[in-house]
């Protein structure tokens, strides 16, 4: 498949991934236009071995405006095709990351939670669902329900929030006992400490492999939350979204019920 080809494919997967949240995405050139000033920018993401399967997408908010905060994240799909593959991981990346925004944007508590961790004192978090698949997901699934996360994570990350306005953190952990991995990353870059902290946990490692994806996104306190919630009311200027901005679902409660999270086979 042709690199337009996929860039194709992976704008009309999130034209329809966006629908299911009840909004309105068109595909404009390199982006892919949503309410008011928010948009979907896409980026090339081969894997390491060359292979398709991965994508970029960078959340926009605030289209047209030369410093718009652009929320970039990285997902892989499966698959027996290339296709199949990319359209799993924008669904993947819908699932998680997308509703994690769409929860900062409307604020009703629908696809997450809002906290305000001691541990990152003048930082907003809201943490979207998580997604558990592999063998034996209910077990990994139950752990999140019961556990806290990111608290155990706040001292680890809180010298990595590079951004004074908005931090992506992705956070992926499982595998299997003795083949396993947790990774944190900070606005797409890996963070080594979180990672660490993440892989003391004692989340469950069983004898096959389960995974399990989440996203958390820490606002700054006032106005660039207000800033964000407003996005989609906001009309963007025409000026084109630069797409080279640095990279560098259980029960609703606390944080550490992961309040939707979701268990797929794929």
């Amino acid at each position: 498949m042709r690199s337009e080809q996929r860039l194709a494919v992976i704008q009309r997967g999130v034209v329809r991934e966006m629908a299911r949240y009840g909004r309105e995405f068109t595909v404009d050139g390199a982006v892919v236009r949503g309410p008011g000033s928010t948009a979907v920018a896409v980026r090339e993401h081969p894997g390491e071995d060359g292979s398709a399967g991965h994508v970029d997408l960078g959340f926009v908010l605030g289209l047209g405006s030369g410093d718009a905060p652009v929320l970039w994240d990285c997902a892989a799909g499966l698959g027996t095709t290339e296709q199949e593959k990319l359209d799993s991981a924008v669904r993947m990346w819908a699932d998680t990351t997308a509703a994690t925004v769409f929860e900062l944007l409307e604020h009703q508590g629908r696809y997450g939670d809002h906290r305000r961790p001691a541990g990152l004192p003048g930082w907003h978090a809201v943490q979207g669902p998580a997604t558990v698949f592999g063998h034996g997901s209910a077990e990994l699934s139950g752990w999140l329900a019961r556990n806290e996360l990111l608290p155990a994570l706040c001292s680890a990350l809180a010298t990595e929030l590079g951004d004074p306005r908005f931090n992506a953190v992705k956070l992926f952990l499982g595998g299997r006992a003795g083949d396993e991995v947790a990774e944190v990353r900070v606005n797409g870059t890996v963070a080594p400490a979180a990672s660490r902290a993440l892989g003391a946990l004692d989340w469950p490692r069983g004898e096959r492999f389960c995974w399990a994806r989440l996203f958390v996104l820490l606002a700054a306190d006032g106005s660039s939350l207000e800033a964000a919630r407003a996005a989609e009311r906001t009309r963007p200027a025409p000026v084109p979204v630069s797409t080279t901005a640095t990279a560098s679902p259980l029960r609703r409660g606390a944080l550490s019920r992961w309040w939707q999270a979701r268990r797929a086979g794929h």
